[in-house]
């Protein structure tokens, strides 16, 4: 397993090695639909290669890309915080090479480790942080008047 990024390198390295070990791979052919906004949140992974694209619903119309995710990135952060449910959809733009993890698992390692949990829980709060500001953004791009993206 070779999965790297901000998310791992956020984390202490024994906390880490023991995060990878619970980690398997999994494939994503083009176009693969990896999870719908709304499904329940029982896994994650760290993309190794290949791009996600995250979708919003929008009623009435086609689910627009909101972001899109490439080697190293976290998809999906649902399944930290209850209800576990999938606020976003999941696309692969392409073959995608995963880490995948049981969230159940992650989240009793988490209880175990403290230094773990602490710092996966702060790592996913800024990838959320992140998400939340490019939703927004793209959704002004596409459904805001002229002129209503951000000010200076």
């Amino acid at each position: 397993m070779t999965a790297a990024g901000p998310l791992l390198d956020a984390l202490p390295a024994g906390s880490r090695e023991r995060l990878l070990r619970l980690g398997h791979e999994a494939a994503f052919p083009d176009g693969a639909l990896i999870f719908e906004e709304g499904g329940r949140a029982d896994r994650f992974w760290i993309i190794r290669g290949g791009s996600v694209s995250l979708t919003v619903h929008v009623p009435g119309r086609r689910a627009p890309t909101v972001e899109t995710l490439g080697p190293g990135d976290l998809l999906g952060w649902s399944w930290l915080f209850p209800p576990y449910v999938w606020h976003l959809g999941a696309e692969a733009r392409g073959p995608v090479r995963a880490d995948e993890f049981d969230a159940a698992t992650v989240r009793v390692l988490c209880g175990e480790d403290l230094a773990l949990g602490c710092a996966l829980t702060h790592a996913v709060a800024e990838v959320i942080a992140h998400r939340l500001k490019a939703t927004r953004m793209r959704l002004l791009d596409l459904y805001g008047p002229h002129g209503s993206g951000p000010t200076p």
